[in-house]
Formats: structure tokens, sequence, C-alpha cells
């Protein structure tokens, strides 16, 4: 019996966003494609680096707790100087698309799905195990190379907070404020804001039985078929 030839599965039509699409989209990704292309979602960062889609699952629970807290309470120091505070909101910059854990913007973002980078006025990075060189490193400098006034760093390490405040000058980062748990982090740029690092943190967990079998942190990883440009 003759075997049937094998017939190359035809890339679908553009129609409602799916993550399908990273099946069969082998041309380099953009900032815009991946908007309107890919669904919308409360899951897994999806960002795009220099023509990859790079996929970074949730980061652990400390991450989560600070992101919860902080950008609260940035929100209302920054509405008194007229800016406004989001956590993981779309930023495009030419053909990237970053989600930075803060953003801090010169303007109301609200009805839209993603910003031009150019309206913020400070980017925070929470700094997780599994992304260290991405939030110390590679971020902070796509962000200075956008002209980003501001960077903030969050550091979790053995779980005694540490942030870390620095201003762009001479198209690199420099630090301005700084303060780990148990002490006052005070900025008064590019507005007034000052919290312990220690308030950020919830209460640690106790210990069960199968919490070394659970994987913590979240390593950023590009899909199939891109290039790790990380």
């Amino acid at each position: 019996m003759a075997q049937a030839a094998f017939v190359p599965e035809p890339a679908p039509q553009h129609g409602e966003p799916s993550f399908d699409v990273l099946r069969w989209h082998d041309e380099p990704w953009t900032a815009q494609l991946a908007l309107e292309l890919l669904p919308e979602t409360n899951g897994p960062k999806v960002e795009v680096l220099s023509g990859s889609v790079i996929v970074t699952p949730h980061a652990g629970i400390d991450h989560q707790s600070v992101e919860r807290e902080l950008p609260y309470l940035l929100h209302r120091a920054a509405r008194r100087a007229g800016l406004w505070v989001y956590p993981e909101i779309n930023l495009v910059s030419g053909k990237d698309l970053f989600i930075p854990d803060i953003a801090v913007l010169r303007t109301s973002g609200g009805g839209r799905s993603a910003v031009d980078i150019r309206q913020a006025v400070l980017l925070g990075e929470i700094v997780s195990p599994g992304n260290r060189r991405k939030d110390v490193i590679d971020r902070p400098r796509e962000y200075a190379a956008a002209g980003v006034p501001f960077f903030l760093r969050v550091d979790l390490r053995n779980r005694v907070p540490a942030m870390a405040l620095y201003e762009l000058i001479d198209g690199e980062y420099r630090p301005l404020a700084a303060a780990a748990a148990g002490s006052t982090f005070v900025m008064k740029q590019p507005f007034e804001f000052s919290v312990d690092p220690a308030d950020l943190l919830d209460e640690e967990a106790p210990i069960e039985d199968d919490d070394e079998s659970l994987v913590e942190g979240g390593d950023e990883s590009p899909v199939e078929g891109s290039d790790d440009t990380n």
C-alpha cells in the first residue's frame, strides 16, 4: 500500500490572538507583532527583545509580595507629583517589548494596552534568583539606552530586601539612593518617597514536608526556535 505524501501544515490565517502563532511564525518578532498576534495574559510575561519572544514564568512569592506592596505605595506618592505608577505594563521601545515590574509614567495609561517607553520617568525591577543577570545588568542597560531617567532595583537576596535608585547621567545609571531592610529608603527624585524595605515582604511561610519538591523562582527562557538573547 502506497504511503501518503507528507503535506506540511499550512500557516494559520491571522484571526483571534493565540499562542499557537509561536509554532509557525518564523520571522523576527517585533513589539507590534506580539501585541497584535499574541493574546493578553495574566500568566507568564511575554516580551520581545532583538527579534525573539522571551517568556518568563511567574517568580517566587516574595517577588509577588513586593510587586503587590511597592507599586501601591509608590503610586500614592507619585500622584502628588502628577505621575502614575503601574505594575507589569507593556512598554514599547522601538521593535522591543518590555514588561518591567514597576513603571512610573508621565501620563495615565488608562484605556491603553501598551505605552511608549518615552512616557516612562522611572522603571523598576525586582531581582529574581533565576533572572539576576537580566534584572541587574541587561534590563538597566536597555532602559538607559532608551533614555529612561531613573531606574529602581529591589533585591531580595536571603530575604533581606534592599532598594537602590539610579539616575541616568551621560548615558549610564549612577547611584542616587540606597537602603536595606531595617533602615529607611528615601528618594527625592522623580518624586518624594520613603519606605523601610523590610515592610515589603510577608512573613516567612511555615516549612512543609513537600517544599523541596516545589520549583522556586522564575527562569527566563525564549520560546522554541528563538535565540536566547539574554
